[in-house]
């Protein structure tokens, strides 16, 4: 690849920063088409194709906000306060008209009675038999949720592109939308590369190690709401890897890899993905996970991701992640949330590159929270990863000292 006419970084040009090689890369993917109809009740992590409306309004009476008593506030002069309990409605019932002079024992939820314009809560009336005893004070149109005031019909409730979240599934289904139309899962096909890899079930032989990239990809994707197409472990050959690609993209609507992306003689991915397919982009100046390749076989778009494990990790959770959002139809800001938080630690000695270390957040003596980092900066220490809370973005030769603000990357906020 010795040219760059779509204005892709060629191998060997300056490393793109974070977010010129983000900006890059959601450039060139597009949300894959298809969807299906589902129940609420399977919607759950699924993006919307079409927007919920509701057909109803919400509420849809006037009803009470409180347990209390149903008035016409006018009466209440007259009467002192003093007023019959003529009728009792429970949620699920509607009362009749208020008869000048009484008032309505009532229930949350349930209809206000024509004639009432003001719920007085329980706590501050005195009952006594059929009588109640109302303050004269007390406020009229007060705790009457009104009909509409939350949701009109006709009203879009829930936006296209919307990854389903309970709290989604809940407001559809206050509308009466028992079935809603969302885009297909994506297909993503995975493997692994390198001939020293072995499952966890097998014995260890010299020179091998775990395969544990493939669980942790395995875990990301599934929390993504991914369908896996699991291509298993490659060796260490061009024909190997040229072979996993082409099957990865006959299959799948997004190809991950994990290792093979530097470049010593075992690593074929470059080669591979030059020879069946194009190469779009090669390295980030970050640290760790400096090795990207991004390109596509046919139409179908590949992320090739470091393998060492800690760097696989801050990759896929800085590009591939919004990648697959982008090609799962979610709208909105695809980048990985970001906090400020106060550093609880000095970093002396800043690389050239941007750094996103592991860092888990803690309370400090004044009772703010701050965060703590890793003691090892090793790519290779996967327990990191598992200790820490999110990632802290370190700009390329900046200092930092305790109790700067640094940005943080929490992750629980990238799959939202």
């Amino acid at each position: 690849m010795t040219t760059d006419p779509c204005g892709c970084d060629a191998p060997g040009r300056t490393a793109l920063t974070k977010e010129h090689a983000l900006e890059r890369l959601l450039a060139r993917v597009e949300p894959v088409g298809g969807t299906e109809t589902v129940s609420i009740a399977e919607g759950l992590g699924r993006v919307l194709a079409e927007p919920v409306k509701s057909t109803i309004d919400v509420p849809a009476w006037d009803n009470s906000a409180m347990d209390g008593y149903a008035i016409r506030h006018a009466d209440l002069a007259a009467a002192g306060g003093r007023l019959r309990v003529a009728q009792r409605i429970p949620a699920g019932s509607t009362g009749s008209a208020l008869e000048p002079g009484t008032a309505a024992r009532i229930f949350t939820g349930a209809p206000v009675p024509e004639g009432c314009d003001t719920v007085v809560v329980q706590e501050i009336c005195e009952a006594s038999g059929d009588w109640v005893q109302v303050p004269l004070d007390c406020r009229t149109d007060a705790n009457i949720r009104r009909l509409g005031e939350d949701i009109r019909a006709g009203a879009e409730v829930i936006a296209a592109g919307t990854r389903l979240a309970p709290q989604h599934l809940g407001l559809a289904a206050s509308v009466g939308a028992a079935r809603i139309r969302v885009r297909r899962r994506l297909r993503v096909a995975v493997f692994s590369s390198g001939d020293e890899l072995v499952m966890p079930c097998e014995a260890l032989g010299p020179g091998q190690i775990y395969n544990s990239n493939r669980f942790m990809l395995f875990g990301l994707l599934e929390q993504l709401g991914c369908e896996l197409v699991d291509l298993g472990i490659v060796e260490d050959s061009l024909a190997a890897t040229e072979e996993a690609l082409l099957r990865g993209a006959a299959q799948a609507d997004l190809i991950v890899g994990s290792g093979g992306v530097s470049v010593g003689e075992e690593d074929h991915i470059k080669t591979a993905l030059e020879r069946v397919g194009t190469l779009e982009l090669w390295t980030i100046a970050i640290r760790p996970g400096k090795p990207l390749a991004f390109g596509r076989i046919g139409t179908t778009p590949f992320i090739g991701n470091p393998g060492n494990p800690v760097s696989l990790f801050v990759t896929f959770c800085l590009f591939g992640i919004p990648v697959i959002r982008r090609q799962q139809g979610i709208a909105g800001d695809l980048r990985p949330l970001s906090l400020r938080i106060r550093a609880g630690f000095d970093w002396p000695r800043p690389d050239k590159r941007r750094e996103f270390h592991r860092a888990r957040i803690q309370i400090g003596e004044d009772g703010a929270q701050e965060l703590t980092v890793f003691p090892s900066r090793s790519s290779a220490v996967l327990s990191s990863v598992a200790w820490a809370d999110g990632l802290v973005e370190i700009p390329e030769k900046q200092v930092i000292h305790k109790g700067d603000l640094v940005d943080f990357i929490p992750f629980r906020g990238l799959f939202g």
